[in-house]
């Protein structure tokens, strides 16, 4: 715990089972009281390996509902089980568990209630092997979501975030997407619903083992990415009322 404050990992896993140990092993547990694992209808024996790693908690769908529906599972779970502090990290080792402490210093010491670990801050991006062509896309639809939603962030596509409950509680972020662009329409609903976010470096690797969206699901992400941010920006201007931006508590 930090100072009274429950933390928990959610681990949202999908053919993670090459990786899913050395993720685990990294997992501060001076720290963390729990970790929860949601294997999202993976094709190998992700559950298994999670289970026999000793994860307190392991989820299993039946059936695939996409890694916004993953999330859904995990966020309501963390909840469920008392959370204060929840950090998402994915279980392909792509992002560093190391990160943990500084991540979850920040929310305890309620600096932000929101921080993202930026592979854009520093030079972790293309060091780390992100493709080229994702870099360029990351970097423009950055600029477009700045622009749109009245806000600045060095990057809102990583996996790696860390939430304060009340922010959880406050977003209605069961009403989202079950697809990728679910991390862009909860960040959208933070933003508007008024909590800062704050940002630390983190290096990234990308390789084989490391899961990635191939180029086509890339497009359909982008087109997702921008559909987001004119709704929000439509919504801060009082334009369209959406349903997304409606807070589940006052």
């Amino acid at each position: 715990m930090y100072k009274g404050k429950k933390v928990v990992v959610v681990l949202p896993a999908y053919n993670a089972a090459k990786t899913l140990e050395k993720t685990y092993r990294e997992i501060p547990f001076d720290l963390v009281d729990d970790v929860i694992l949601c294997d999202d209808h993976s094709r190998d024996n992700t559950a298994e390996i999670a289970r026999n790693l000793g994860i307190r908690h392991v989820l299993v769908h039946e059936k695939n509902k996409g890694y916004g529906g993953n999330q859904k599972t995990l966020y309501n779970k963390a909840l469920e089980i008392g959370g204060d502090i929840v950090i998402m990290l994915h279980p392909d080792y792509q992002y560093t568990p190391k990160l943990i402490p500084s991540m979850v210093n920040i929310i305890g010491e309620e600096l932000y209630p929101v921080v993202l670990g930026s592979r854009i801050l520093g030079m972790g991006a293309r060091k780390g092997g992100m493709p080229l062509y994702k870099y360029v896309a990351n970097r423009f639809l950055t600029f477009t979501q700045n622009l749109l939603g009245h806000y600045k962030l060095s990057e809102y596509h990583t996996g790696y975030r860390a939430f304060s409950r009340p922010v959880l509680e406050t977003i209605n972020f069961n009403g989202n997407s079950n697809d990728f662009v679910f991390d862009n329409e909860m960040l959208s609903q933070i933003i508007f619903a008024g909590f800062d976010i704050g940002e630390v470096t983190c290096p990234t690797k990308y390789f084989e083992e490391a899961s990635s969206i191939n180029f086509r699901r890339s497009m359909k992400y982008g087109l997702g990415v921008l559909r987001v941010s004119m709704s929000h920006f439509l919504q801060r201007l009082g334009v369209v009322n959406l349903e997304m931006y409606r807070r589940c508590a006052p």
